[in-house]
């Protein structure tokens, strides 16, 4: 967690008269384990919280959440997803790295937390219900069900009334900004971890964003989402649907295919005055659905010439069919929207441009 968001967590919630719990050590119940860790008190005006590292292990055995479903008065997070716990498990016992983030807790009377300034070391029970998670619930119990442990950073707030940590929990489901699907593509490239067919439309996306002849030349935009272009996600998208035309090719074979058709496919727009309406995402998707179709009438009438004329002979008789109310409209999926380009491709000029071409 970095330390933005941490300054919008502490404006969040104050702690009520956060003094108050320096001055009045509570000693443990009869039967419950003492714990002492090494703390740090973190002030930012009036707003203080705990920042300190505790094991795996032991957050398992404090921690618990007030799920909306059980309690539905005064319950507040979100049910546990136990694919996501389990993925987490798995990623610790791996050994693949780490998990940084900081969980954000909130003490509970029972916890009997109390801090000495002068030790600089927070004590708290050892209790199932010792403290209420606000932020981390399913790093928590991907940690229980982890075999190795681990060490955790940990912010914890003291005293909280119900209502502030329900704000704690909106504030931090609501201001933090996840990583773009763009970037994180980028990311698994760096880390090594793209699979084979990643790989490719990786490759080929690039070649699309760098060639001179490139039909899609400064319409795409690798790393983020913006008006007018065709992000590296949309584009994925797109030629996963047709992913089995591509089998074992390499990224120029399938550059060299895809250009030629969009290359076409802009021409064909341009008689519509439309051309680069082809970044609209569901005309996109749809003209990359309707590729298979094309590329094989290509490959009879043509012997396999992937040109952009062979294209166009078959494309060119397609849009000069269609209205410009056929192209992509407020919220028409790219299913619809291919289904009806797949009828417009085979009305009236199947039998009269093939069989008697």
């Amino acid at each position: 967690m970095d330390r933005d968001t941490l300054s919008d967590i502490a404006e969040s919630a104050p702690l009520p008269d956060a003094g108050a719990e320096l001055r009045s050590p509570s000693a443990s119940a009869a039967g419950k384990t003492s714990i002492s860790v090494p703390a740090q008190l973190v002030s930012q005006g009036a707003h203080r919280f705990y920042a300190l590292v505790l094991p795996s292990s032991l957050l398992a055995e404090t921690c618990t959440v007030e799920p909306r479903v059980e309690n539905p008065a005064e319950g507040f997070q979100r049910l546990l997803d136990p694919k996501r716990a389990k993925s987490i498990a798995k990623y610790i016992d791996a050994g693949f790295g780490t998990v940084p983030g900081a969980v954000v807790l909130s003490a509970q009377s029972r916890a009997h937390m109390h801090y000495d300034r002068a030790a600089g070391t927070l004590t708290f029970r050892q209790d199932p219900r010792a403290f209420l998670i606000i932020d981390g619930q399913h790093r928590i119990f991907g940690f229980k069900l982890a075999k190795r442990a681990v060490d955790v950073p940990v912010v914890i707030y003291n005293k909280l009334k119900r209502s502030e940590e329900c704000r704690l929990f909106m504030d931090i489901n609501t201001k933090q900004r996840p990583v773009p699907n763009e970037l994180l593509l980028d990311i698994r490239r760096l880390s090594e971890v793209e699979t084979k067919a990643d790989a490719l439309l990786h490759d080929v996306f690039d070649l699309f964003h760098t060639r001179g002849d490139s039909a899609l030349k400064d319409l795409l935009s690798p790393a983020e989402r913006r008006k007018g272009t065709i992000s590296r996600v949309t584009f994925n998208a797109a030629l996963r649907s047709i992913k089995g035309a591509f089998v074992d090719a390499r990224a120029e074979e399938v550059y060299a295919v895809l250009n030629a058709y969009l290359r076409a496919c802009r021409h064909g727009l341009g008689l519509h005055n439309a051309d680069e309406q082809i970044t609209h995402p569901a005309l996109f998707k749809a003209l990359a659905l309707l590729f298979a179709n094309v590329a094989e009438r290509v490959a009879d009438r043509h012997g396999g010439k992937y040109t952009v004329t062979n294209f166009e002979d078959v494309l060119i008789p397609f849009f000069k069919r269609l209205k410009k109310s056929d192209l992509p409209r407020a919220g028409m999926s790219h299913v619809a929207l291919h289904e009806h380009y797949g009828k417009a491709l085979s009305a009236g000029f199947l039998i009269k441009q093939w069989l008697f071409s």
